[in-house]
């Protein structure tokens, strides 16, 4: 029986929002520097999503809505619930704000944070999370996702769930130079970089590249453990290695990690965070432990890391 956030009694999939098109170069940032000009007005909503949007983005209204939608779900600006205010996140101001590390998203592990956040973001992202948590298929064809997912959600409409599954491929996976219509799909998304699904002979087959992500910073490790921690089990001091690298939205999951590649990662942990988090396998049990005054509100603090060891690799 599956189990897990996306089966709760009252969970409502979504597979929209993104209007059809996958996240595209440059607009997390153009969104942030919108709602980043504009957060210190109040009900800034408007001034981002109203009629003068269309000029200032300089795309159409559905290609608005489709920038709104990736960069709230990407984590780096907020949507207060129940007011007209947007606000940019500790996120966004660390990847795109004035003193921004990676405004251009240069360095791979902004591209790893983005995916983290789109892949657990299971309230709005259904596809991406069951996808990447419950989908056991090493190939599998376009088709027979979609299949899957219209099992689980029957009430869903099909072909809601087709352009959600499209959408989601366009987004990690180069298209196919004979693919009708845009010629630059593959170029469109920065996450087709990670290399996570790649085609396979065949059209409309792909394939999950499982292994050892060489690209992955320790501190985007981090940051995700940490996360998962806090949903998965946020008063337990302790965390079993078998939750890391299976759960449903754990590191393990969501990087397409195998169990050795996570038991690399995590017997670095007590040298890279200072003990903060230890790897024990002590009586047989295979455990992280964290220290009591370890805050998951700065899980952020060790994703500097990488780009610190980035800065110094390019000076020397």
């Amino acid at each position: 029986m599956a189990r897990g956030l996306l089966y709760q009694r009252n969970y409502k999939p979504q597979f929209s929002g993104h209007e059809t098109f996958p996240l595209r170069y440059g607009w997390l940032k153009k969104c942030f520097d919108r709602v980043a000009q504009t957060e210190g007005e109040t009900a800034n909503k408007s001034l981002c999503w109203g009629h003068d949007a269309i000029a200032i983005f300089g795309v159409g209204k559905n290609m608005v809505a489709s920038i709104r939608h990736w960069a709230t779900v990407a984590g780096v600006i907020k949507e207060l619930s129940g007011t007209s205010q947007v606000t940019t996140t500790a996120l966004g101001k660390f990847l795109f704000g004035q003193d921004g590390v990676d405004p251009y998203l240069e360095n791979p592990n902004s591209l790893w944070l983005i995916h983290w956040n789109l892949a657990t973001e299971w309230e709005k992202k259904t596809t991406w999370y069951w996808t990447f948590s419950y989908f056991s298929a090493v190939t599998f064809e376009r088709d027979k996702l979609v299949k899957r997912l219209q099992e689980e959600w029957p009430a869903s409409a099909h072909a809601t769930i087709k352009n959600d599954v499209a959408c989601f491929l366009r987004t990690y996976s180069d298209q196919p130079s004979s693919a009708k219509g845009r010629r630059d799909d593959s170029l469109e998304s920065p996450l087709t970089e990670l290399g996570l699904i790649k085609h396979v002979s065949r059209q409309d087959e792909y394939r999950f590249v499982r292994g050892q992500k060489n690209t992955l910073g320790d501190g985007v490790f981090v940051f995700a453990l940490m996360k998962f921690w806090q949903e998965f089990s946020p008063q337990s001091s302790t965390l079993a290695f078998e939750a890391i690298a299976h759960e449903p939205g754990s590191p393990g999951r969501v990087f397409l990690l195998d169990e050795n590649d996570v038991a690399d990662r995590l017997f670095k942990l007590d040298g890279f965070t200072n003990s903060a988090l230890r790897w024990s396998e002590t009586a047989g049990l295979k455990q992280v432990i964290r220290t009591s005054d370890l805050d998951f509100d700065n899980a952020l603090d060790f994703v500097k890391k990488d780009f610190e060891s980035s800065d110094d690799r390019e000076a020397a």
